[in-house]
């Protein structure tokens, strides 16, 4: 997982849906691949953020899978945003 210094509240959030998006295997994932979205949710300090997951592939289609998570307080402080990333290695569960 990598990370960069960011808003506190937001890289917790960040983080935990990164471990929520990651806890898919990457079997189900590479169905799906390349896939995102977007939807709102409350931070744990309970502001109201925008919360984006991205499912890509890393290198070429079928490796490894990149996940990316950013939490942000909207779209006009996207660049803002906490971002959290990790790789689901082909045939982990």
């Amino acid at each position: 997982m990598t990370t960069t210094p960011q808003d506190p509240d937001l890289l917790a959030m960040a983080e935990d849906e990164l471990s929520r998006a990651c806890s898919i295997s990457w079997r189900e994932l590479s169905k799906v691949t390349p896939w995102g979205d977007v939807f709102e949710g409350v931070a744990p300090g309970g502001r109201y953020v925008d919360v984006e997951r991205n499912y890509l592939w890393a290198e070429q289609p079928g490796g490894d899978i990149l996940v990316e998570v950013v939490v942000s307080g909207g779209t006009s402080r996207y660049e803002h945003g906490a971002r959290a990333s990790r790789i689901i290695k082909k045939g982990t569960a």
